[in-house]
């Protein structure tokens, strides 16, 4: 869709032979105006289930920025499938503010994804008034009810509502759509062998858990064609005991490059139910996730939250090592996720032969982040990976930190 102005001069180059992160590249039948994309992150912002300014202009803030693509977060694809009542779900009625969004990041030069998921076990049964669906029947500590287990018509009606968010996404106006198979979601909850111990069709074997993900995408690819940019988001592993490995993960990987469903990959780590905190590194803000809570659940967060909100230290691009391994074994474009916060770790990352790459947390500091390391490629990031920005999504997601000093 988008040629754009790109971010400013460059003061420092890319290193001889690799690609400039900041030159325009193709993603499918897309051109953007350079290669870092806004990863997906909840607003927080649709509290009647549909955009609002608020939403229009989170998203504005990193497209003007400089970003070749921003991504809007959790457009559920059914109404049991958001992971709470007020999240965004992709309906007729949603389709004028949409438009009001892809009309706004287009005039910015910017492209625009939507990213879209059945929140599966990751969802509130309890708000959305609807039973969360799961490979298997259990308990759900999130909503406090019992997860339905997913029929084979479930499933079907799933993957046929994948197929059609994504034809109301190109009417709306985005170039692209990314299709969420992580962090145990449904498809990736089908894909974990602790969460999916079927018998049937949708369990088992690594192929038979993976029939919904490579369900969805063939779906998706089907119903868009080549009109649309169409990427995955992929757990590389859950990071909890059980759960999917690397190993499983990238066989499942080269199935849908094999497939040819999608024209890329962003690879991703960590589980929404088990281990939230495998993919960010860094803080654990359970004291400011508590407060968020009626006083018997704040206490009981309080009380576990060490053992859920595990602490893992942060480092610069701290999926890489992981996703070498991806990078060795496929053809496929990637999109290395997890730690790019300077011009340093963006060109390590084309060195080692990633097509793209994704930033979240930094650009909630410093939305013009791209347009500054453009102008000088010494500029470090402030944020400081608190992770305080987490339990915001309860009311507007935002760097709480922004007019503090940087520590």
């Amino acid at each position: 869709m988008t040629d754009g102005t790109g971010t400013g001069e460059p003061t420092g180059q890319a290193p001889r032979g690799v690609p400039d992160v900041l030159a325009p590249a193709r993603l499918g039948p897309l051109r953007l105006r350079n290669r870092v994309i806004k990863a997906a992150t909840f607003e927080g912002a649709t509290p009647d289930a549909l955009v609002t300014r608020e939403l229009i202009d989170y998203h504005l803030r990193p497209a003007e920025g400089g970003v070749a693509m921003t991504t809007v977060a959790y457009c559920a694809v059914a109404p049991e499938g958001r992971t709470e009542r007020r999240q965004l779900w992709m309906r007729p009625e949603a389709l004028p503010g949409l438009r009001r969004l892809t009309e706004a990041v287009h005039g910015t030069g910017a492209a625009v994804s939507a990213q879209l998921g059945h929140a599966g076990p990751v969802a509130d049964g309890r708000s959305n008034g609807l039973p969360s669906l799961a490979p298997m029947a259990g308990f759900n500590a999130l909503s406090m009810r019992r997860n339905k287990a997913a029929t084979a018509e479930d499933i079907d009606r799933v993957i046929k509502a994948h197929a059609e968010a994504a034809l109301l996404a190109a009417e709306a106006g985005f170039d692209a759509v990314e299709i969420h198979l992580g962090h145990n979601y449904l498809a990736s909850a089908f894909l974990s062998p602790r969460l999916n111990r079927r018998t049937d069709a949708f369990g088992g074997s690594l192929r038979a858990r993976a029939s919904v993900a490579l369900g969805v995408t063939r779906a998706v690819r089907d119903a868009l064609g080549d009109r649309l940019a169409i990427t995955a988001k992929l757990n590389m592993k859950d990071g909890a005991p059980g759960g999917l490995t690397v190993d499983d993960s990238l066989q499942v990987a080269g199935w849908l490059e094999e497939d040819g469903s999608v024209d890329a990959l962003e690879l991703t780590a960590g589980s929404s139910l088990l281990n939230p905190m495998y993919l960010f590194r860094g803080g654990a803000p359970v004291a400011e996730f508590a407060a968020n809570f009626p006083l018997p659940q704040r206490l009981a967060i309080r009380a576990v939250g060490r053992g859920v909100f595990r602490t893992y230290p942060y480092r610069p691009l701290y999926l890489l090592e992981s996703a070498q391994r991806f990078r060795a074994a496929l053809r496929l474009p990637l999109i290395l996720l997890g730690g790019v916060t300077d011009r340093e770790g963006m060109d390590r990352a084309m060195a080692e032969g990633f097509e793209f790459v994704a930033m979240a947390r930094a650009l909630l500091r410093e939305p013009d982040l791209l347009h500054r390391i453009g102008r000088d490629a010494a500029t470090r990031s402030q944020c400081i990976h608190c992770n305080r920005c987490m339990p915001t999504i309860y009311t507007r997601t935002h760097c709480p930190l922004i007019g503090e000093q940087p520590r």
